[in-house]
């Protein structure tokens, strides 16, 4: 059994963060504290990634990272230094952009079905020709533009193989012969005939329930793994994609035996665990980030926020309605390919199956199916159910799902039962395989990608795995899940923030802000809207709270979100339907607001105002999530204040070297000031990661330590190591000062003992019941822990 880091760092790799750069790093991350180095995705990806999730050869590591060669000589380092590696696996498909990159795609469009690669990815051939909608809108007009060169059919800057004998005539005749038709862009929603991630169509999905395609794409990984001791487990990518992802991982888990770590990206709604057949250790830790960073809400800013959301942009729509909307929208818009062929498998499936269903599908009209279908989709609590014929899990999701379907269509509810009756009776048919794989597309579309950039009331809220309906986390719920965590996924990684998330964690806790002061800042919105407007009030709540929570933040990185962030809400353009002018009038709306110095001078008063607070709760969160149970990940250059918004944003590049300086004025006995610098933050990171690496029975059983006083309400505080460590934060900062401090508020140790140290101050504590106002002096947090 390979023992567990007692946290993570995770790097981003690309053609600029290479293996001999994070060679050059691993000094560093051990005087951090870090255990195992954390990485993205190293298979052989698309030339120019910056993630690696678009895995184009899963036999070779990136030549552009450096090669096998250079991971080798990383491992040797991380070694030489203690720390160990985690890799990330991406099994649910590969990236086809530019299909010469991808030796299996390109067979496949050469030889189509008789490929020896044709059956490694999930191809409706019933179908026809391989649909690769690249064209432009004007699809006639594209074909004329076709050329042959060099035996392949080019198309500007994209390239496709021609299959032997179908050489000869004009550009249109050769492409009329061969296995793929190219159509344009517009058609892929509706006629792609393979499998892809979400409603990405550069990256097709590989069928890795095929023992042959699992071999395929698994066996660099798993050699590794059991060549080189310093690889401790594996982080898998998306398994709710894949046919039926208890098996898969029941699969892996044989391959890479008990002793390895195995973590799976799921996003869990509130109250949802992990299947309990998944032989995995934990998540990659969205759960966490919404308890830690929900903490700091205050509740009572939830009245205000709401009303002046609905007065901002006319209308009161809930959060789930809003949610309900954006999986509408993919089903109708987006995802309708995949619609389509969920109906057709459930009627040739158990559709065809009258007394299974107790429907006579020759009564059914092909629209009320569709239309059936996309409701039951919809109409999930959480991502998937998990029904197979072996192991049913998840019922109880299908269930709420045909009731909720039901009541919004009741002129379905007859195809509505057969459909649920179809999936539970016949979990193992394709139809029950492809609704079960498209439900969590729908909610990362819809919800995720869709209602989180529309649902504006508080966007510190608005992220994976979160529930913007619900307004932060009481101190009960935070230490309920935190207990849970403990006795039953210990072994789970945690996270604040990751290359997905939303904004970073920094954004997100100087933004928890504005809800203890949300009267203050509807009336600065209400001002700074009539003189900046954007083309959607929508739009204008998430740029306002965009650049207070950002900043300071330049013009381009402010207009790349938010035209992002239109796009992606679908309100008043998108990416499939652009609208020009609305694009050119919110590219311009950031230039405008800095170019404004009377403006600018407001917001700079107002982050001003709400910095010190968010700084409070930064270290809050960090210390929470560092010495709370599971595994912490520290994303990268997040030790320090980092203001990034969604990706690409959050992927560029960290400045190391001023980290490793301000590191190194620590441990010459520095205690930084809480300010813009980030070095208290260096500090409380550093000081849990090297406790949590060095004395790891401090890290074990979990129990909730309540202050006493007049604030106590105000300190968010854990006992862990049967009582031997203390963690305590300050939350609602603003109500604090407000209500003059701490007053005499304290906080009772366990065991009455006095004989603790504050490893963050580097102080000894006074007492067995510390005032707050004298331990949280110096900084809004303390780490205590008695001697060993």
């Amino acid at each position: 059994m390979h023992r567990l880091p007692g946290s993570t760092y995770r790097l981003q790799f690309s053609k600029d963060r290479t293996f001999a750069d994070a060679r050059a790093l691993v000094g560093y991350l051990d005087r951090l504290g870090t255990g195992a180095l954390y990485a993205s995705p190293l298979l052989e990806s698309s030339a120019g990634s910056n993630h690696g999730y678009d895995v184009v050869d899963p036999t070779r590591i990136s030549a552009e990272r450096g090669g096998e060669d250079g991971l080798r000589a990383l491992l040797a380092t991380l070694r030489e230094h203690g720390l160990t590696l985690l890799l990330d696996i991406v099994p649910n498909h590969v990236g086809v952009a530019r299909p010469a990159e991808n030796p299996w795609w390109w067979d496949v469009l050469t030889h189509g079905p008789a490929s020896r690669w044709a059956r490694h990815f999930d191809i409706d051939w019933g179908a026809g020709k391989l649909l690769l909608p690249v064209l432009d809108a004007d699809e006639e007009g594209a074909l004329q533009k076709l050329s042959v060169v060099g035996g392949e059919i080019h198309y500007h800057e994209h390239r496709f193989p021609v299959a032997p004998g179908t050489e000869g005539g004009t550009p249109q005749e050769v492409h009329d012969r061969q296995h793929y038709r190219l159509v344009s862009w517009r058609r892929g929603t509706a006629e792609l005939t393979y499998r892809r991630f979400f409603d990405v169509s550069d990256l097709a999905a590989v069928r890795v329930e095929d023992p042959v395609v699992f071999h395929d794409t698994h066996d660099l990984v798993l050699r590794l793994l059991r060549s080189d001791d310093t690889i401790i487990g594996l982080r898998v990518d998306h398994p709710d994609g894949l046919a039926d992802p208890g098996a898969y991982l029941r699969r892996l888990r044989a391959e890479i035996g008990p002793g390895h770590w195995l973590l799976v990206e799921k996003i869990l709604g509130v109250g949802e665990d992990i299947p309990v057949s998944w032989p995995v250790d934990g998540t990659s830790g969205y759960e966490a980030l919404r308890e830690v960073c929900g903490v700091f809400v205050d509740p009572d800013g939830a009245g205000l926020l709401t009303q002046f959301a609905a007065e901002h942009t006319g209308e009161k729509r809930a959060a789930h309605a809003t949610e309900d909307d954006g999986r509408h929208l993919v089903t109708e818009r987006i995802l309708v390919a995949e619609v389509r062929r969920i109906a057709d498998a459930f009627r040739a499936g158990p559709g065809a199956d009258t007394a299974l269903t107790g429907l006579d599908l020759a009564d059914v009209t092909a629209g009320d199916l569709h239309d059936a279908v996309a409701e039951f989709l919809c109409a999930f609590p959480v991502y998937r159910s998990y029904l197979t014929p072996e192991i049913a899990e998840g019922r109880a999701a299908t269930d709420t799902a045909v009731s909720v379907a039901r009541t919004h269509r009741p002129d379905l509810g007859a195809i509505l039962t057969a459909l649920h009756a179809g999936l539970v009776g016949d979990p193992g048919s394709e139809y029950a395989t492809r609704l079960q794989q498209t439900s969590g597309m729908v909610t990362a579309k819809g919800v995720e990608d869709t209602a989180f950039y529309r649902y504006n009331r508080f966007v510190a809220l608005n992220e994976v795995g979160g529930d913007p309906a619900r307004f932060g986390v009481t101190p009960a719920e935070f230490h309920t899940g935190l207990a849970r965590r403990e006795a039953g996924r210990s072994r789970t990684m945690t996270t604040l923030s990751t290359h997905d998330t939303k904004r970073s964690e920094d954004v997100r806790a100087r933004l928890a802000v504005l809800a203890e002061r949300p009267t203050d800042w509807a009336a600065h919105v209400r001002r700074w809207s009539v003189r900046h407007p954007l083309p959607d009030r929508s739009l204008e709540l998430l740029a306002w709270q965009s650049l207070v929570g950002a900043w300071p933040i330049p013009a381009d990185r402010l207009a790349s979100y938010l035209t992002k962030a239109a796009k992606e809400a679908k309100l008043v353009t998108s990416h499939t339907d652009a609208v020009e002018a609305v694009d050119a009038a919110i590219a311009a709306w950031p230039s405008a607001v800095l170019g404004d110095p009377e403006l600018v001078a407001e917001v700079e008063a107002f982050v001003g105002e709400i910095a010190g607070p968010g700084w409070s709760n930064s270290l809050g969160q960090k210390l929470l999530q560092l010495a709370g149970p599971g595994v912490p990940d520290v994303y990268q250059g997040t030790e320090l204040f980092e203001y990034s918004l969604v990706d690409p944003d959050n992927r560029r590049p960290v400045d190391f070297a001023v980290r490793e300086r301000l590191l190194a004025r620590i441990d010459d006995g520095e205690r930084p000031p809480v300010d813009a610098g980030g070095a208290a933050k260096l500090l409380v990171t550093a000081t849990a990661a090297r406790l949590r690496r060095y004395r790891p029975e401090l890290f074990t059983g979990y129990g909730a330590l309540p202050a006493q006083g007049e604030a106590a309400e105000h300190a968010v505080a854990f006992s862990r190591g049967g009582g031997a460590l203390v963690a305590v934060a300050t939350r609602l900062p603003g109500g604090l000062a407000r209500r003059g401090g701490w007053g005499d508020t304290t906080l009772p140790l366990p065991g009455g003992f006095d004989d603790w140290h504050d490893m963050i101050a580097d102080r000894p504590v006074g007492g067995a019941a510390p005032r707050l106002a004298d331990l949280l002096a110096r900084y809004p947090v303390a780490l205590l822990v008695r001697p060993a």
